[in-house]
């Protein structure tokens, strides 16, 4: 017995030590599956953190700035780095565009011959890169990224060039129109950048019904930048629709530095129900109606004598002659 109890104590032992280790190495595979390195702009003069880089000059100059590479593994990391061109997508998000797709400002960043950077374990490499701006570049804002890839992960960091010059900050709405009913109506439209600058709009919706103003949606800052000659497809809540009226919607967006622009649409609210019943009562008023004019027109016509059986008087009359069939 007490060998029996030595080898189940063992066997105790051995299962505990062995999911021990499986706990203890489960850390280090998700460790293993991470990226390990991060790239983002590198700190300034102030050591303060910047979101994206921002370069400005006139055309024909050449800007300097650089990209930090951290690397946080036990590994050494291979990251290549370029040039991108770069845009919003309709919800808003950062994006960058591919390598065969980057003629724009993508092409004015160089890295020269630190173009592929080898990342010691634990290490962070400041990486210098230039942006030059061509001679006939158009002045305004030009979106591009810098661009790192390893093994397939690609990591964008925003560049925001701007090109000195006279600015124009213009756009339009355009297409609206509402969709659905009751609580969830919205309002359809699309939103056009004409200008050289990326704006920042705000949108208010005022709606006119038959019997007064009907609740619309107070000025807000919409979730999207718009980029110079960006177009984007979005759609507003509109849970103040009403259920029965004839509406006129007027949309309204404004942006720093650009005119108000404005669209309108017509919206009518009939309820299903109604409508089908609505429908039926007129099909049956209408039915009704020409019953009516039947019956009063069949009346009219036995009162009144047709027109070409005037009366004769009886001393005017035409003596009446009996055909016998007898000749004389």
């Amino acid at each position: 017995m007490p060998v029996l109890h030595t080898i189940g104590s063992v066997r105790r032992l051995c299962f505990a030590l062995l999911a021990a280790a499986l706990l203890l190495g489960a850390p280090g595979a998700a460790a293993a599956d991470e990226p390990g390195w991060t790239a983002e702009p590198a700190a300034g003069s102030a050591a303060a953190a910047r979101p994206s880089f921002y370069l400005a000059g006139p055309a024909g100059t050449v800007l300097e700035d650089r990209v930090a590479l951290t690397n946080t593994s036990d590994r050494e990391h291979t990251v290549t780095l370029r040039g991108a061109d770069a845009y919003n997508t309709a919800g808003g998000a950062f994006a960058v565009r591919p390598v065969q797709e980057s003629a724009g400002a993508g092409s004015w960043i160089s890295f020269g011959a630190a173009a592929t950077v080898k990342i010691p374990p634990r290490t962070r490499a400041v990486v210098p890169f230039t942006v030059t701006l061509p001679p006939a570049a158009l002045p305004g804002d030009h979106p591009a990224a810098v661009v790192a890839t390893e093994d397939g992960r690609e990591v964008g960091v925003r560049v925001d060039l701007r090109v000195g010059g006279p600015t124009l900050a213009a756009l339009t709405v355009e297409d609206v129109s509402v969709r659905g009913k009751g609580a969830r109506a919205v309002v359809a439209y699309t939103l056009v950048n004409r200008g050289n600058v990326a704006l920042a709009p705000e949108l208010a919706l005022r709606a006119e019904g038959l019997f007064g103003e009907v609740p619309g949606r107070t000025v807000r800052a919409l979730p999207v930048e718009l980029l110079p000659g960006q177009r984007v497809s979005l759609t507003e809540p509109w849970p103040g629709a009403p259920v029965l009226d004839d509406v006129d919607l007027t949309l309204t967006v404004t942006a720093p530095g650009a005119a108000p622009a404005t669209a309108t649409a017509s919206a009518r609210f009939v309820p299903r129900g109604i409508a089908a019943r609505t429908g039926a009562g007129l099909l049956g008023l209408g039915g009704v109606t020409a019953a009516a004019l039947l019956l009063v027109r069949n009346r009219r016509s036995r009162r009144e004598p047709a027109a070409y059986e005037e009366p004769v008087p009886a001393g005017n009359r035409a003596p009446e002659h009996e055909l016998t069939g007898a000749s004389r």
